[in-house]
């Protein structure tokens, strides 16, 4: 039996560019329209495909290229549930990542459009919604700030709030996660909710900013059956409100498979199947593979467990050619070719609105201004009530003061020669210690880099109101924090000059140190290396704060690294800061000249200190920006 409405050719009725008429389920708020610069809620797109091929570099012979879709063509039409089904490796969520605009590798040559236009990469962030296979939350805020956050980041500042909230309301109800929104998300370290509820959160996302074209890749993974059902229930009736949805599945149960309206097989980067989910697939696929050998008994399987187990064996058996040639050759693909010959003669007739959408120049949709105030608004606040969030941020500050102030009590008063040692010793260890600490700052963005991917490609912020809050949320911090921690240190130690600016170049000293972990994180590939990196980097610095070895004594051609050195800049003005006027001696000269210091101001140096600050944060937007260290 047909699933779903269609005519005589097997295309649902439609109306201008594929269209399907739809009326808003949501009720107008205080009497007007929702977001008239946003999609209407539930409306969804045509969106066609014409001899995709998609080719990538060999990673073991540089010189072959391997293509991963070849000619592959198609439609997906709103308010119908696609599925995109094949083997392991056959192209699936290739396909879906090309019409979704989510490649960073690769050639692609054909046709991808949207209401018969090609789309731009701003409007497909912001236009569509993309579900990853792999859920990435965030894990200390509830579901329903999850939804809210995303509605405030990809909704216009000027639209109120109570319509942004009806947003989310409606997405609870219709994903039914009204029962669990007040739990959170949940962590590997703290529990939250259910698999099945953690996947509709993260349709929640996508269904909350109100998309055109909604792909899920591989919804399903990792549920229980029942739990599958639940989801794809969910999915299917979105897609009854008029969106467009399209979803890549691997080996779905009987109840989901029925669900789909169309089915889109790939074998190989080869189309084997596209056209209505009837009764007639199964005979399909049957004629196809004829000669087929291992093939289990009819009777014993389910439609779907026969299909997938016919596209499984020739994949296998290295006869997928026959069943994708037997597809090219077949009515069905001549009708399809005629389908979508027949859409394309009325898809450049869109509405004012969808002429909008698609001409969109920004890939977001609020300001920078906007998005750093809601990062702060959920973000900042979810993570100072975290334990894992302060704890490697205070505990190694804490820790170092009370040895500073336990071990060197009183230190600073005595500047006879035999002390200076100790003092030196002091304002040494002062410095590099916040250096070294800079790798409690790493995971934030190396373990956030799904995360990061995924809010970018959505459209949510960009890169510079990403890292802007990321360093305003720990410079913010590390002000309330080292205020206390340089007092501990500093007045009973007894040490000389001004308290303020042996604070400022403890907490510069620490900016410096958090830019330069995000630099060194957003520039490596994974942890160990970030892990290896920042501590070498810290190190082959120590050599040159002018200590080990003084300044007049360091080789000329080493020289260079002294004036890129930020613990020279902070080491010297402590140092500066200590023994200024106090005519302390050590090896037989003052100390400042011993240590090629003197002749120099403190402010000075912490002047050049702060220069580093802007310097690395620089570097890691660069980092953030422009390497990809994720490959799709």
């Amino acid at each position: 039996m047909e699933v779903g409405h269609r005519d005589a050719k097997g295309v649902p009725p439609s109306g201008p560019s594929g269209h399907i008429p739809y009326v808003d389920s949501m009720p107008a708020i205080n009497g007007k329209e929702s977001d008239s610069d946003q999609a209407k809620a539930g409306a969804g797109m045509l969106v066609t495909f014409d001899n995709v091929t998609y080719t990538v570099v060999n990673s073991a012979n540089k010189k072959e290229k391997i293509s991963l879709l070849q000619g592959v063509s198609g439609y997906f039409q709103p308010g119908q549930l696609n599925a995109l089904m094949g083997p392991s490796g056959s192209g699936k969520t290739t396909l879906l990542d090309v019409l979704a605009g989510r490649k960073t590798t690769g050639k692609q040559e054909g046709a991808v459009l949207y209401g018969g236009v090609q789309p731009s990469g701003p409007f497909l962030r912001r236009y569509t919604g993309y579900v990853e296979q792999f859920d990435t939350l965030l894990g200390n805020l509830t579901v329903r700030e999850n939804l809210q956050y995303t509605a405030e980041l990809k909704a216009r500042v000027s639209l109120p709030l109570a319509d942004k909230v009806a947003r989310v309301e409606r997405s609870l109800r219709q994903l039914g996660l009204e029962t669990c929104q007040n739990v959170l998300v949940g962590t590997p370290a703290k529990r939250g909710v259910s698999g099945g509820q953690l996947k509709r959160t993260n349709i929640g996302l996508a269904l909350v900013t109100s998309p055109l074209v909604l792909f899920l890749d591989e919804p399903t993974t990792g549920l229980d059956s029942y739990t599958s059902q639940e989801v794809m229930d969910t999915v299917a009736e979105l897609a009854r409100t008029g969106i467009t949805v399209c979803a890549t599945i691997h080996s779905p149960t009987p109840h989901v498979f029925r669900l789909f309206d169309r089915l889109f097989v790939i074998l190989q980067g080869r189309t084997a199947y596209f056209g209505p989910n009837n009764s007639d697939v199964v005979p399909f696929f049957q004629r196809a593979a004829q000669g087929l050998d291992g093939l289990s008994e009819r009777s014993s399987l389910s439609d779907v467990e026969y299909m997938t187990d016919i596209v499984v064996q020739s994949d296998r058996q290295g006869r997928s050619d026959a069943i994708t040639d037997y597809y090219a050759a077949s009515d069905l693909a001549a009708q399809n070719r005629e389908d979508l010959g027949r859409l394309a003669g009325v898809l450049n007739d869109l509405t004012p609105s969808q002429r909008e959408y698609l001409a969109v120049k920004r890939a977001t949709v609020t300001p920078s201004w906007f998005g750093l105030k809601t990062l702060f608004k959920y973000r900042l606040r979810a993570d100072l009530k975290d334990p894992l969030f302060l704890l490697p941020r205070v505990v190694d500050k804490l820790l170092i003061g009370f040895i500073l102030f336990t071990l060197y009590w009183h230190v600073g008063k005595d500047l006879s020669e035999q002390n200076i040692t100790n003092i030196v010793a002091v304002l040494f260890m002062w410095t590099v210690v916040v250096a070294y600490s800079a790798s409690a700052y790493i995971p934030a963005i190396l373990m956030e880099r799904p995360l990061f991917i995924r809010e970018r490609s959505d459209g949510l912020f960009r890169v510079v109101t990403y890292l802007g809050f990321k360093l305003l949320e720990e410079f913010s911090v590390q002000f309330i924090l080292c205020l206390p921690i340089s007092a501990m240190v500093f007045y009973p130690l007894e040490l000389s000059g001004s308290w303020a600016l042996f604070w400022l170049v403890y907490y510069f000293t620490t900016l410096v140190g958090i830019s330069l972990g995000y630099f060194i994180a957003a520039l490596s590939p994974n942890m160990d290396v970030a892990n290896a990196a920042l501590p070498l980097f810290i190190t082959i610095f120590l050599f040159f704060t002018g200590l080990l070895i003084r300044w007049v004594d360091t080789p000329w051609y080493w020289r260079w690294v002294g004036y890129v050195n930020f613990l020279r800049y902070s080491w010297g003005a402590l140092m500066i800061n200590q023994f200024q006027g106090a005519n302390a001696i050590y090896l037989g000269s003052e100390v400042l000249e011993y240590f090629a210091l003197s002749g120099y101001a403190a402010w000075q140096f912490f002047g050049y200190l702060t220069i580093f600050v802007v310097v690395f944060s620089f570097w890691a937007w660069l980092a953030l920006a422009f390497i990809k260290h994720v490959v799709r």
